[in-house]
């Protein structure tokens, strides 16, 4: 025994199992060994401090697996489905925008009709008026409207007066006399003209029935060619007036125009 523990020699080959015996060596030996790692998983997994989940009975628990595409379509369908097919769907704010414009569209092109009658003007009047001295011959009952170009008036109520022309046109007379005209002063002067438009409803032989004078509702001119046309001895609306303007604002001036009449 003396010599063993004398001998350096085995000293030294017993000092690899001293060594060994370390922990801090051991730790060291477990993190480069394959085994050893292994060793140390089985022992982390065993440490766990959370317990494992008590099984539960599958009927309440376990729910069959979703895919991702699925879940978009069933709230497709959910939505759809919450829609009542019955009911009209809402239109877009485009297509109100739409119906407003066209209403309005409408709207003007049905006030600029009744206004305007789609442009019959003074001058289209005139075109086809009667020449004055013609009318009185031709023993037909006569409309004798003093008017001029720069009357408001005249010109609003133009439309009204070419609706009732064409309607009896071939039973009376349509006679446009322009007050500007110094050619008409004794007949300005013969009806009484101080305003315009001033309306003068002749029977057939020339003698004057009654008058309108102004802005009236078309009612009151209709009504007096329509007595005028059916013979009558008098007219419903023999003197009326109205909103017009005056003849004393005249332009004063020879009008050229070779009929003599309409705007003469």
């Amino acid at each position: 025994m003396s010599r063993v523990a004398s001998s350096p020699v085995g000293l030294h080959r017993f000092r690899p199992c001293l060594q060994a015996s370390q922990p801090r060596h051991v730790f060291k030996t477990h993190v480069q060994s394959p085994n050893r790692v292994t060793r140390f998983q089985n022992i982390a997994i065993a440490c766990q401090t959370t317990p494992n989940p008590t099984p539960t009975d599958s009927s309440t628990t376990e729910k069959p697996p979703v895919e991702p595409g699925s879940v978009n379509d069933n709230v497709t369908q959910a939505a759809s489905s919450s829609t009542d097919p019955g009911l009209p769907e809402f239109p877009s704010k485009d297509i109100n925008r739409r119906i407003a414009v066209v209403s309005s569209l409408a709207a003007v092109g049905l006030f600029l009709s009744k206004r305007l009658d789609f442009g019959v003007s003074l001058k289209d009047l005139s075109a086809a008026a009667l020449p004055y001295e013609e009318a009185l011959s031709n023993g037909k009952p006569t409309v004798v409207e003093f008017y001029a170009d720069w009357c408001e008036v005249c010109r609003e109520l133009a439309p009204d007066v070419y609706k009732v022309e064409q309607q009896y046109r071939d039973r009376v007379n349509f006679v446009m006399l322009n007050v500007d005209n110094t050619k008409w002063e004794q007949e300005l002067d013969e009806f009484g003209v101080e305003g315009i438009p001033h309306f003068a409803f002749l029977d057939k032989e020339g003698n004057e029935e009654g008058n309108v004078v102004g802005r009236l509702p078309k009612q009151y001119f209709q009504e007096n060619v329509e007595a005028l046309a059916h013979g009558e001895a008098s007219i419903p609306h023999a003197r009326v007036v109205g909103q017009y303007s005056s003849a004393e604002s005249r332009k004063v001036h020879q009008v050229v125009d070779p009929r003599s009449h309409g705007r003469g």
